[in-house]
């Protein structure tokens, strides 16, 4: 993609895993970058690179007079305030109407949010594509899809508006089931035969700046940003088990985290589908440079 950054203002809203990477990209080509966080430690990091840093809680008024009211871009990637329901209404509720309050005033060229494939609650292993939400949600799968509909509900508050919904990400100093496996765990909770839809940080950073990049005529949507190849999470990790050279791990269905269990659906299952990217790869003309979790993680051990 050619430098189209440079002297271009944008605000990143959240500067975890995937705002700073987005961040840091930008401000290497020249865009004047402005980024907040609630998180010292990130806000800190984000010095070396960012024009403008800002500490607060982005469901607060408080950044709201220290912030440029003309961006070309808007990243809102922030992460849950906190578990359980609770850090889901903080940050992508309440935040979402915070922004939209400071947007009546701005001028905001491209918003991008970025949202998750958690708001597919189908367990069968079917196909879904974006228009495959169905009314009964999971509770977490509930409070993301009305942040999306608060962006959706909104007219001349920006330009345009991409929701990307992302999926399992993984990349650099985040990939939890290779690190259980140099661990030595030979256990997993759950069941092996459910199906991920991987995405690497790399292509989430290229799907984001290709939503900034787009040409006029693209009027923005909901988008699915995942790789495509649905591998189950046995094929992960026997295949993973088989680089290090190691014995494959069993899967213990009767073991559950905390996060599985807020996933359930009404029927007690978990997720299980194969979510599709046809629309953001025919649209934006995006294909991910991880086509399988296997280019991904061989560049990870």
């Amino acid at each position: 993609m050619e430098n189209c950054w440079e002297s271009k203002s944008a605000l990143i809203l959240g500067c975890g895993y995937v705002g700073s990477a987005v961040g840091e990209v930008l401000a290497k080509q020249g865009a004047r970058v402005t980024v907040l966080t609630r998180n010292k430690e990130r806000a800190s990091a984000a010095e070396a690179w960012a024009a403008q840093v800002i500490q607060a809680d982005l469901d607060s008024a408080a950044w709201h007079s220290d912030v440029d009211h003309q961006q070309d871009y808007v990243l809102n990637c922030v992460s849950s305030a906190g578990g359980g329901l609770e850090g889901y209404q903080k940050s992508y509720i309440n935040g979402m109407n915070s922004v939209v309050r400071w947007c009546s005033g701005a001028e905001v060229g491209t918003y991008v949010y970025t949202s998750a494939t958690s708001v597919y609650p189908q367990s069968d292993g079917e196909r879904v594509a974006e228009d495959d939400v169905p009314a009964d949600l999971t509770a977490n799968g509930a409070k993301l899809r009305e942040a999306e509909q608060i962006i959706e509900a909104q007219t001349g508050a920006w330009a345009r508006a991409f929701i990307l919904r992302l999926g399992a990400i993984y990349g650099p100093t985040r990939h939890h089931l290779l690190d259980a496996l140099k661990r030595g765990e030979t256990v997993f909770a759950g069941e092996g035969d459910f199906y991920l839809n991987y995405i690497h940080l790399d292509d989430i950073v290229q799907a984001i700046l290709a939503s900034f990049a787009a040409p006029k005529e693209a009027k923005g949507g909901v988008f699915n940003i995942v790789d495509g190849s649905y591998p189950t999470k046995r094929e992960v990790v026997e295949w993973l088990a088989e680089q290090l050279g190691v014995e494959p791990p069993t899967f213990d269905p009767n073991l559950r985290t905390a996060r599985a269990s807020m996933r359930k659906t009404g029927s007690g299952k978990l997720p299980h589908r194969r979510v599709c990217n046809e629309r953001f790869s025919r649209e934006l003309d995006w294909s991910p440079s991880f086509p399988t979790f296997r280019e991904g993680y061989a560049r990870l051990f």
